[in-house]
């Protein structure tokens, strides 16, 4: 991991390889950990990027509010500092993928390729903003633990969860470490986050929309309208997955991420 000042905070980012640059958007509440299959076998092609967001990871909390932009903007200063204005491809999973619209409304020209694993376009409705609401509240008073129990069956399938204990067990490690008021501004980030849905029929780069076919969050009709409101825009289905594709079938997802960049 390198350590980068960037804005108000310092950003931990796993950089490996050499190439056409990819940078890797954990969700929530994750870290860079969830790409690891994808920055062992994708590095020998692109220089992967994979960042600990903002107060997540190793990455320390800094002063600015925690809004999607501002993830967003921190990604951009990033992204100068190791390629400077060669542009990236960039894929965004679940909360990852909110922060892509931001940062191609933001700074289009840095986006050569849109990548979006299991995300929403729309902003929350208002039962699920309030959701968030009372998840955080709930998280501020009571820690994490419930979280990693709970959120961590909803994020994959069944199949995989007893397919790979050890696995799953890491991935509720990782949600465990997750700092408790960055998983609360984070809920709020996400409950206040603008629309994207205007946005689509403007993006012009080509677009490839990933969506695990067990997903139950971003499910495969939400995905494939995503992408059909794309000029440039594909998509594919990725077999025994859920909500973390890339996680849960890496060789299907580095298939298609290779595919989609050649």
């Amino acid at each position: 991991m390198e350590r980068f000042t960037v804005l108000d905070t310092i950003l931990d980012c796993h950089v490996e390889g050499q190439g056409q640059p990819l940078l890797l958007v954990h969700g929530f509440p994750l870290d860079h950990t969830i790409w690891e299959q994808q920055v062992r076998v994708l590095s020998d092609q692109y220089q992967v990027l994979a960042p600990d967001l903002r107060g997540f990871g190793g990455s320390l909390r800094g002063t600015a509010p925690f809004t999607i932009q501002q993830f967003a903007a921190d990604l951009s200063d990033l992204v100068q500092q190791i390629v400077g204005l060669q542009p990236v491809a960039f894929c965004g999973l679940s909360m990852g993928g909110y922060i892509a619209w931001e940062f191609y409304r933001a700074c289009r020209e840095q986006v050569s390729h849109l990548i979006l694993c299991g995300t929403k376009a729309q902003r929350d409705a208002s039962s699920t903003a309030r959701a968030r609401r009372l998840l955080a509240r709930s998280v501020k008073h009571k820690g994490v633990s419930e979280l990693a129990q709970s959120m961590s069956r909803r994020l994959v399938s069944t199949e995989w969860q007893q397919a790979q204990p050890d696995a799953f067990q890491s991935l509720q490690d990782c949600i465990q470490r997750a700092r408790p008021q960055s998983v609360v501004d984070a809920l709020g980030a996400m409950a206040e986050r603008s629309d994207a849905t205007e946005l689509l029929a403007t993006i012009e780069c080509p677009a490839l929309v990933i969506v695990g076919e067990q997903d139950i969050i971003t499910t495969v009709d939400e995905m494939k309208s995503v992408a059909s409101r794309i000029k440039k825009g594909e998509w594919v289905t990725i077999p025994h997955a859920g909500h973390l594709a890339p996680l849960e079938n890496p060789d299907s997802v580095n298939r298609a991420l290779r595919a989609f960049l050649s």
